[in-house]
């Protein structure tokens, strides 16, 4: 049974979203603040709200009756019968529960039980973080059925997880920090949008009308283009107004299997085939969190 409840968590989704956190890690330690407590609470509790995301998707499209068998992707947990739609639901209040413990712990040791304003101000974001995670499909007003999954994939996995780690640590706003974390929160929505494009024919029959249905795959493919070729524009213009080092240019590197990646795009004409590089753009987008960030702290 727990090897079905790690199936539902899909472990392959975690390394994309524990990437705005490594940026703003690597940002903030550049600047002179570091806590290895904090950068574990914080990985830790994005971790757990992806998994909570992960859980609620599988609960909401497979009540929903959108997982069925036009689907591309991996079936789904409720979808394949392997667990029932009241134990998934039990197991989404606890996993729930316990990030937001964790979460609670994380706030009260970044900021102290004095800083009232600012534990006030992530305790929210912090309900907010769970609430974006369970309605992406779960509830009658599921907002990733109103196509509004891209908006909400760019404000948490993009700003608020870079700009807010960094935040966690330095106790400071910075503007530009929001530079690489629109990089960021754009290849993630990449990442969701090739979901929807490989998933756009049977989405628009169960009713999800993400982007990729309104617009049109064809559409959506250029929309693609200009989110990865966007995120590559903030990172760099970032990197050279603080240009140091060399160092600074390491996460080139991460856009040549990116590069590769638009080819493929660029080139599908089945929309079954872009299955394979939803991983290969979510894990870009980890090599790019790393190298971008080593690139800043090795640049100090």
């Amino acid at each position: 049974m727990f090897k079905i409840y790690v199936k539902a968590a899909r472990l392959r989704t975690l390394p994309l979203s524990v990437s705005g956190i490594i940026v703003g890690s690597f940002l903030a330690a550049s600047h002179g603040y570091f806590n290895w407590v904090i950068c574990g609470l914080a990985l830790l509790t994005t971790i757990g709200f992806q998994i909570i995301s992960n859980f609620a998707n599988d609960y909401g499209d497979g009540v929903k009756g959108t997982d069925n068998e036009e689907r591309i992707g991996p079936k789904r947990t409720i979808q394949s019968g392997e667990i029932s739609p009241e134990n998934l639901l039990r197991t989404i209040k606890i996993t729930s529960a316990f990030t937001f413990l964790i979460a609670i712990i994380l706030i009260y040791l970044a900021f102290g039980k004095g800083d009232f304003i600012n534990l006030t101000v992530f305790f929210v974001l912090g309900v907010a973080s769970i609430a974006a995670a369970l309605k992406y499909t779960m509830g009658k007003s599921a907002y990733g059925y109103s196509g509004f999954g891209d908006f909400f994939v760019f404000i948490f996995f993009g700003l608020l997880s870079v700009v807010g780690s960094y935040y966690l640590f330095s106790k400071q706003l910075e503007l530009t920090i929001f530079l690489p974390a629109i990089s960021i929160g754009l290849l993630s929505i990449g990442v969701l949008n090739l979901n929807n494009m490989r998933d756009s024919v049977s989405d628009a029959k169960s009713g999800k009308n993400t982007i990729v249905v309104k617009i049109g795959v064809e559409l959506a493919k250029y929309y693609h283009y200009y989110l990865l070729f966007a995120s590559f524009l903030f990172a760099s213009l970032y990197t050279l107004l603080y240009y140091k080092s060399w160092h600074q240019f390491l996460f080139l590197l991460a856009y040549i299997p990116i590069f590769k990646h638009f080819l493929v795009v660029y080139r599908n004409k089945r929309p079954v085939l872009l299955d394979p590089e939803l991983k290969k753009l979510a894990l870009s987008t980890f090599l790019f969190a790393i190298l971008f960030g080593l690139g800043v702290f090795l640049a100090e």
